[in-house]
């Protein structure tokens, strides 16, 4: 495994443990860095902790002194982290350098880096350019923000291996160096405004996947967004656009064939995944592997066999003629809108979570073929009256999951979907999207 060569930092501390700060930590130590690391609720008796000190780490838990950033030149931060951590606005304040570990990780790969960011569509687009690359043989690796960390998986990449990253407006919060080869940012939405606070945060957030591009590098952008055409001044990158409503210099559809430029790559009826959005996430992906001259073939091969990932519109069972899907992974607006224009059938929306200080007024367009609503977690009173205002029939609060599918299935005729799409992260009641998409499939193979 390899470590970090010509670090320029020799005092690190690592705020906040899990997947990433784990790796981090591992990485730094082994790469002869002195590391400190701050956990608030790390088990000073775990073995995770044990397994650290002996490794040569100094670990404090169970509070945040500010003492801890005595002698430190650098922070690498949990994305989770906010930025009112007061580890964090006092590490600021002494000039200290705050970043995520896929910083680290854009420091110690060697090959090339495809970064995929947006605010919706991300996991499935990151997912499809690495089977794409796999399918034409090309030695590939995939990480981020879709579940490997991204430092982890660095260590043990070679010079020609193509590291495709899922990357969060959290992690590029904190890069300094990082530029992957290709860019691709697939669309612009209002979200995360808990974190970043402003729409202007969170977009110049994004932007940074394009900050440290060179002439030499590619930008796949959105040409139908217009918040990140306003951006495409900065980019020194190549500009490579993909459009789902026009003929443009990059991938393109008609109602026929996928296109790359004047290329024809693919008919449309033979593509599996179905949705607008996700011949969005399609073509940005196509349009990332042509730059690198990948074969029509080994895209027609995936694309002809590729239904989708899980937590995103994928489809349960079906239980009295009633089609239950699971969405759980639509954790804003605009994503919940792309899962209810997928079906023309009479559908059931489950929807909740954490409340980030939006309202649902943008949703209202899209429940007109919604005949009732179940919603749960902090959100319940706001999406009740999103309901209300787009005058869905029926409207049910419940606490549980196990509550929400028995009341949604109660309002299910023969033919009708059952969809858990929430509008909302999951972190009020859930660890994570996958658990809840998790106790969402028990509960529906329990009724």
């Amino acid at each position: 495994m390899r470590s970090l060569a010509s670090f320029v930092y020799k005092h690190v501390l690592v705020l906040g443990l899990a997947k990433s700060g784990t790796a981090a930590a591992e990485l730094l130590l082994d790469s002869g860095v002195s590391v400190r690391i701050n956990d608030l609720k790390a088990d000073e008796e775990s073995d995770l902790v044990k397994r650290l000190k002996n490794k040569g780490a100094e670990v404090i838990t169970g509070g945040h002194p500010l003492h801890i950033l005595d002698d430190i030149d650098l922070i690498v931060k949990n994305p989770g982290i906010r930025y009112e951590n007061p580890v964090v606005e006092e590490g600021l304040k002494r000039g200290i350098s705050v970043v995520t570990e896929i910083e680290l990780a854009g420091q110690l790969h060697q090959g090339d880096l495809i970064g995929v960011t947006g605010s919706n569509g991300k996991t499935t687009t990151t997912t499809l350019i690495h089977a794409f690359l796999e399918a034409d043989q090309q030695p590939v690796s995939i990480a981020g923000n879709i579940g490997e960390v991204a430092s982890e998986v660095a260590r043990t990449t070679s010079e020609e291996e193509t590291m495709v990253i899922e990357l969060s407006s959290f992690q590029l919060m904190g890069v300094e160096t990082f530029k992957p080869n290709i860019a691709v940012w697939l669309n612009l939405f209002e979200a995360h405004l808990d974190y970043h606070h402003t729409l202007e945060n969170y977009f110049r957030a994004k932007a940074n996947i394009i900050s440290q591009q060179t002439e030499d590098d590619y930008l796949v952008y959105n040409a139908d967004d217009e918040a990140i055409l306003s951006f495409l001044p900065e980019a020194a990158a190549v500009h490579v656009p993909f459009s789902i409503t026009e003929k443009v210099n990059g991938t393109w559809a008609d109602d026929e064939y996928i296109y790359y430029k004047e290329e024809k790559v693919m008919k449309r009826s033979e593509i599996v995944l179905v949705g607008e959005h996700n011949l969005a996430n399609i073509l940005a992906a196509v349009a990332a592997v042509k730059i690198r001259g990948i074969s029509n073939q080994a895209i027609r091969t995936i694309l002809t066999s590729f239904a989708g990932v899980t937590h995103r519109l994928e489809f349960v069972t079906r239980k009295r003629g009633v089609l239950f899907y699971n969405d759980s992974k639509a954790t804003n607006i605009l994503a919940t809108s792309y899962a209810l224009r997928s079906f023309a059938q009479p559908t059931v929306l489950l929807a909740g979570g954490l409340d980030r200080g939006n309202s649902f007024d943008a949703l209202v367009p899209y429940l007109n073929n919604v005949k009732a609503m179940v919603v749960f977690g902090e959100t319940q009173d706001k999406l009740a009256e999103a309901a209300k205002q787009a005058q869905v029939e029926n409207v049910k609060a419940v606490e549980t999951m196990d509550e929400a599918v028995a009341a949604a299935y109660r309002f299910t005729n023969e033919g009708d979907v059952v969809l858990l799409s929430p509008a909302c992260a999951s972190w009020d009641q859930y660890r994570t999207f996958e658990e809840r998409g998790h106790m969402f499939k028990q509960a529906v193979h329990k009724l």
